[in-house]
């Protein structure tokens, strides 16, 4: 007679895992489309400002560059390049979030900005998604630095003098960074592997300053969503005298020891 035991406890663990996928998917579907979706039911139009503005921003920039004077005034307004006067650079690094690299395809990276600035305006607020957009991008320029003052070697970690005269990333480090914030914080793991894991392939496929830059603007994000669960433990707190009261409109769920949750609070 044939033992159906090992059988078993396979398809038992084959059941378990498909219904783990499919509570974390549901979760992180929830977490990052359908709320801000409702909200900006709620909000109508004026929830996408910074969306519109950032898309503008790279369209209005890219046809001025089209011209040879116009390409000039582009990148004195905001090219950044590491070899320039720190303080320079800093002037610059805002409005570089507006300056799209002119050797790439414009319309995808316009659809990918205006999805981010939406996704994160609905999720954290307009102020915290200048913040990180403006944090992660910053952490690259000033990494990118500090490679090249260090030079060639340091286990690889190091860059030579000649990547100085690379232009930065532009707005695709802001990209990165608040696709990667809102996965930490929304404990969406399927946003992140696509996020981060694109980010690796891209520093090896192709090892240039932009896939350094991209990849300290996700080692940025990581940390600033961590801290952020820090920062609003305290105010996330039971407000009630009944044990395990919570802010939490739902509570949230465990998928065999990992938790995954489907609010972080309001804007």
């Amino acid at each position: 007679m044939i033992d159906e035991g090992p059988t078993r406890r396979v398809r038992a663990t084959l059941a378990r895992l498909v219904r783990c996928a499919g509570r974390t998917l549901g979760t992180e579907w929830h977490g990052i489309v359908v709320d801000p979706v409702r909200r900006l039911a709620r909000r109508g139009l004026s929830g996408l400002l910074l969306a519109f503005v950032a898309a503008f921003g790279v369209v209005f920039f890219h046809d001025i560059a089209q011209h040879p004077a116009g390409a000039v005034w582009v990148r004195r307004l905001g090219g950044v390049q590491a070899d320039l006067p720190l303080w320079l650079s800093l002037l610059r690094t805002p409005v570089s979030l507006y300056v799209p690299a002119l050797d790439l395809p414009v319309w995808a990276g316009i659809t990918q900005l205006f999805l981010a600035f939406a996704l994160a305006e609905l999720t954290l607020g307009r102020v915290r998604t200048l913040v990180i957009a403006y944090t992660t991008t910053l952490a690259g320029t000033l990494t990118a630095r500090l490679m090249i003052a260090l030079g060639p070697g340091w286990w690889g970690f190091g860059l030579p003098p000649e990547a100085g005269r690379v232009l930065d990333t532009g707005p695709s480090a802001a990209v990165v960074g608040l696709f990667t914030y809102l996965a930490v914080v929304r404990r969406a793991p399927v946003v992140f592997t696509l996020t981060g894991g694109s980010m690796v392939w891209e520093s090896i496929a192709v090892p240039n300053l932009a896939g350094r830059e991209h990849l300290i603007a996700v080692a940025a994000a990581v940390a600033l969503g961590l801290l952020h669960g820090r920062w609003r433990r305290p105010r996330t707190a039971p407000r009630s005298g009944r044990p395990g009261a919570s802010l939490w409109r739902r509570p949230p769920r465990r998928c065999d020891g990992f938790r995954t949750s489907t609010r972080t609070g309001s804007p």
